[in-house]
């Protein structure tokens, strides 16, 4: 641990992020997940899915977790599902 004051609250804040980040992160692969297998079975709600999918790549993108070029990618794959 650092003895510096500013670099332990430093360690902390980074502590608190990686794991908010972690979080959104998680939660984008989640949704993309359920988007697949929702598009592979046809299921009822297989827009709905798809567009909470594209909604949080869209998400984190907004906060830098992701490039923008690769959430693109991403939700242009999501895109096909709906469109087979």
């Amino acid at each position: 641990m650092a003895n510096i004051k500013s670099a332990k609250k430093r360690v902390l804040v980074n502590q608190t992020k990686a794991a908010r980040n972690k979080s959104r992160n998680s939660a984008m692969k989640t949704a993309i997940k359920k988007a697949h297998v929702a598009a592979e079975t046809n299921a009822a709600d297989k827009e709905a899915v798809v567009r909470a999918a594209i909604k949080k790549v869209d998400q984190a993108c907004a906060k830098n977790l992701i490039h923008k070029n690769n959430a693109a990618r991403k939700k242009s794959a999501l895109a096909k599902l709906l469109a087979d």
